[in-house]
């Protein structure tokens, strides 16, 4: 993940966050972070097909992911190197060490053929990290620009809660703030917008009445 900040800044507030949060993280997140189960059961990788998470925290989506996936290679990169320790740890703690590759990265700007020898990935995936992004809309455009030519892009976020009541929403917002966490009201426009531009195709799905929301951008797409 990242912040609107230099790489060093964002890595240090994020671990700043994370020390102590992680080792509790995904017992803790289970009750709100909400589809991401069902983002990992429509990803479908091709044979062989490689998976990239973009913000991969605790590990615990790639480890996922893996297991629903034999055979194909998964890769995760954060800004905060105390989320991948607990991340190393947890796929090393599964046997998964040949098949998880992890690395410290900024979401906006990362090299995967410097980071990981690949040049792109079949599927990339984005969970609760863009809002918590300020240049979201850059995190967006670098992992299109890292797909295959027939990749896709697989985001899951909290979304408008345009079918929650106000007073619910403006809890949760405020509960959100605390963690440095703005829901992207505008995430289905903006994903419309960016795709065009680089001749993709997005379709965005509110999900639990707009608590959440998941995106599927589809590269080589008319």
């Amino acid at each position: 993940m990242s912040l609107d900040l230099p790489r060093g800044e964002a890595a240090g507030l994020m671990d700043a966050m994370y020390r102590h949060q992680r080792h509790i993280y995904d017992a803790s997140r289970k009750f709100y972070l909400l589809g991401r189960d069902e983002l990992i059961a429509g990803l479908a990788p091709p044979a062989g097909g490689s998976v990239l998470e973009v913000g991969c925290g605790t590990g615990r989506n790639l480890i996922k992911i893996a297991q629903a996936y034999p055979g194909r290679p998964c890769y995760g990169l954060d800004v905060s190197a105390e989320m991948l320790a607990t991340a190393q740890q947890a796929v090393t703690r599964v046997g998964l060490s040949e098949r998880i590759h992890l690395a410290q990265a900024d979401a906006t700007a990362f090299d995967a053929q410097a980071l990981f020898g690949q040049a792109g990935f079949d599927r990339i995936v984005i969970s609760y990290a863009l809002s918590m992004i300020p240049p979201w809309h850059g995190v967006v455009r670098q992992a299109l620009r890292s797909l295959t030519p027939n990749g896709e892009l697989h985001i899951v976020d909290f979304g408008n809660q345009a079918g929650l009541p106000a007073p619910f929403r403006a809890v949760l917002n405020r509960w959100l703030a605390l963690f440095h966490v703005t829901p992207r009201g505008d995430l289905a426009a903006v994903l419309g917008e960016i795709a065009q531009a680089e001749g993709a195709v997005a379709k965005t799905t509110p999900l639990y009445r707009g608590y959440a929301v998941q995106a599927v951008v589809r590269q080589g797409s008319s």
